[in-house]
């Protein structure tokens, strides 16, 4: 067993490796306090054939035992992943997959198990050094190592992995992921930080995962594996010429196409010409299948070079420049408030239903968490991109994306005291070539807005991308290398990069970043970052592309509001009244009941719904709000203190030599004694009242007497109209 120990933000993290799961190509257990994360890397030898794609699978598996619970349902046992573990499993996916080298096809799987969580460090970005480790000291041909670090602010002081029970204080949340010397991906949230400010928070990560990157390739010195040779594709440079000589004339024509559908057309033209030309009777297979793998190829390059190089975009806009916006909203009559977002051909209507508390979202996870309120969900059908496909339920891209226009209006939402409403927003991506997150964002938002929700602003999202090319003056290469050349070394690079304002699907699918930047005219609330270069980006490069965002972001809040200047004054007719009252905390009981026979009772009399908080507030859920004055009224009866000169009309419970019992409500009594029954002399009070006689009495006096309150009562009508 093998040890390695650092020190990250006055905490301790180490790395063992050697004594668990040993048939893995590798495992390592990752621990910080008493949180402890098991990742192991296992990879088959061969390739997997007839795919052009990397097949890496990452899983987080979260066990409850980790926190000391027993899973909730009915087989008390561990079922779907979490929507934290989804959120994790990705958070370790982006950063990790460029590393690997072109054209490796090897089944590879990444299983980060949590062990043990202490609730207060955070097991996520553990899991994500974990998995850059047991890669790292494997067989695997992975290029790293990378790590990731949370960082947060609270009054302006940078943190550096923040605990649990700090989280909700931030002001600035961000998870950076890089290499010894550059940037690989970002994820944040925010409440309404500066630009400058997550800068410099990207700055401030930079040592400690340096640092971490440090410490594996120490524990890959003394306990890696040889790693498996993997020879990178070689390009047939005569043939590769001449599809580029027969098709890169057609490729630039092509690529002036604005509409997708007709681009997709032209490339289709192309590569039926390639076909024609070049692969005849006589061709075997190989060769076939190698003149389009070129025909992509060139494709590629032709798109990268123009945009780079000649700083022309596919659609023929500017590099900052934003495709026509336009917004509506109230599109669906009958939700309690509804947008349609649509930007180039990109579209997402969202739809929002108000609800009770108690339709807050329970969370059986390993978090402190264990409810929210605010829920946003986002569904990307086949037919948006044209396309047939299986409708079974939301994949790990749409809760990722969800999550990502979650975190960017949460910082808006009122609180529940001053909006005491369960709120879940649903975007329905319609149409999509480009950034269908950000749509669902703007979406969301102006849905709040018609739905009457007072936000604190308005939101808007944007998603900027890049293309890097370079030459290299000492071997020639051309690639996409920024400080470099990957080929042979050398510094002496010409370099060309240009930042894409609002990408649309070619731009993010042949480009080089995907960029994600929400937030108000006030600040950003939310950024996520993935890159495809293999060495990352500079922070210059990263500053630059964030002062791009904010100028893409501005633009498209100006056309949204001008469709909806702000939030509606009243909520839609269709939107349940919610209306909250406060009672001692002492007398909820009292409006429970025994085993909830009382509220229970409200509840089905009223049609309410009526949830009540550990403080004694109360909130009433009433679908038209009419009803909602009649059981504000039985609950202030119920549980305001009995005072003298109140009245009451209740049921006469018990009757005694002295006198009767009156139920005032329910589990409070009060006495009339036999002298306050009636004017005059009364000899057995059976003569004036019997069991379950209703009648009005009212209260002469209150006294504590030994820790029971006595009442007195006088009868002020043995007939009231009920």
């Amino acid at each position: 067993m093998i040890t390695k120990s650092i020190e990250i933000g006055g905490k301790t993290v180490s790395f063992e490796t050697g004594r668990l799961a040993a048939q893995a190509n590798g495992a390592v257990v990752v621990r910080s306090g008493d949180t402890m994360v098991l990742v192991t890397a296992t990879a088959r030898k061969d390739a997997k054939e007839g795919v052009d794609f990397f097949p890496l699978t990452v899983d987080i598996e979260e066990r409850m035992y980790a926190a000391g619970k027993i899973p909730g349902g009915f087989i008390k046992r561990e079922a779907r992943p979490s929507e934290k573990a989804i959120l994790t499993a990705r958070l370790i996916d982006r950063p990790i997959r460029p590393r690997f080298p072109k054209g490796f096809s090897n089944e590879t799987q990444l299983i980060a198990t949590i062990l043990s969580t202490d609730q207060e460090n955070a097991y996520d970005t553990m899991a994500l050094v974990g998995a850059s480790a047991a890669l790292t000291i494997s067989e695997v041909p992975f290029q790293g190592p990378i790590a990731a670090v949370r960082v947060g602010m609270i009054d302006g002081e940078l943190l550096l992995n923040p605990t649990l029970p700090q989280l909700p204080e931030l002001e600035l949340d961000i998870i950076v992921a890089g290499t010894e010397d550059s940037i690989l991906m970002i994820e944040a949230g925010a409440r309404e930080v500066t630009e400058a400010d997550i800068i410099r928070a990207v700055d401030f990560a930079s040592e400690p995962i340096a640092r971490l990157c440090q410490v594996q390739n120490e524990l890959r010195a003394e306990v890696g594996r040889e790693k498996w040779g993997h020879e990178e594709p070689v390009v047939d440079k005569e043939l590769y010429a001449r599809v580029a000589g027969l098709i890169e004339a057609d490729l630039v024509a092509a690529n002036d196409a604005a509409d997708k559908q007709e681009r997709s057309d032209r490339i289709e033209e192309v590569r039926n010409k390639v076909r024609e030309e070049l692969v005849t009777d006589d061709s075997d297979d190989d060769f076939a299948d190698k003149v389009i793998s070129y025909a992509k190829m060139v494709e590629k390059d032709v798109v990268r070079r123009i945009i780079a190089v000649d700083k022309k975009r596919p659609d023929g806009r500017g590099v900052d420049e934003v495709r026509p916006v336009s917004c509506e909203v109230g599109v669906a009559p009958r939700t309690h408030g509804s947008a349609l977002f649509t930007r180039g051909q990109t579209q997402a209507m969202t739809l929002l239903t108000l609800g009770a508390v108690g339709d807050e979202q329970r969370i059986d996870g390993l978090g402190l968490e264990e409810s929210k309120r605010y829920i946003h969900h986002y569904n990307f059908p086949p037919f948006s991109v044209g396309e047939t496909g299986f409708m079974r339920g939301p994949k790990r891209r749409d809760i990722g994306h969800g999550a990502l226009a979650e975190k960017a209006l949460l910082p808006m939402i009122p609180d529940e005291i001053e909006f005491p409403y369960t709120i879940r927003l649903v975007s329905e991506i319609l149409e999509s070539n480009g950034s269908s997150s950000m749509a669902s964002t703007c979406g969301s938002t102006l849905a709040l807005m018609d739905a009457g929700v007072k936000i604190k602003r308005p939101v808007g999202g944007i998603a900027c991308g890049l293309v890097v090319r370079s030459t290299c003056n000492s071997c020639g290469e051309v690639g996409v290398f920024l400080r470099k050349c990957l080929a042979c070394g050398s510094e002496d690079v010409e370099r060309h990069y240009v930042i894409l304002t609002d990408i649309a699907g070619i731009e993010d699918h042949l480009g080089d970043m995907d960029f994600k930047v929400a937030g108000s005219r006030e600040g950003v609330t939310a950024v996520q970052m993935d890159l495809k270069i293999k060495e990352g980006i500079t922070s210059e490069i990263f500053a630059e592309a964030l002062e791009q965002a904010k100028g893409g972001r501005n633009f498209v809040l100006d056309k949204m509001l001008a469709t909806l200047p702000e939030a509606r004054a009243e909520l839609s007719e269709y939107a349940p009244r919610i209306f909250t009252i406060q009672i001692k905390p002492e007398k909820i009981g009292a409006l429970i009941g025994k085993g909830g026979e009382t509220i229970r009772g409200l509840v089905e009399e009223y049609d309410v719904s009526i949830d009540v908080e550990e403080d004694g507030t109360v909130f009433i859920c009433s679908p038209g709000g009419a009803s909602a004055d009649s059981v504000i009224k039985r609950i202030e009866d119920l549980t305001k203190d009995v005072e003298a000169g109140d009245t009451f009309i209740g049921k006469v419970v018990k009757t005694t030599d002295f006198g009767a019992f009156v139920e005032l409500k329910r589990g409070v009594d009060g006495l009339v004694h036999i002298s306050n029954l009636a004017e005059g002399r009364v000899d057995k009070v059976e003569d004036v009242v019997k069991r379950g006689d209703v009648i009005k009495v009212e209260v002469l006096e209150v006294k504590e007497d030994r820790g029971k309150q006595r009442i007195g009562l006088k009868v002020v009508d043995l007939n009231p109209e009920v």
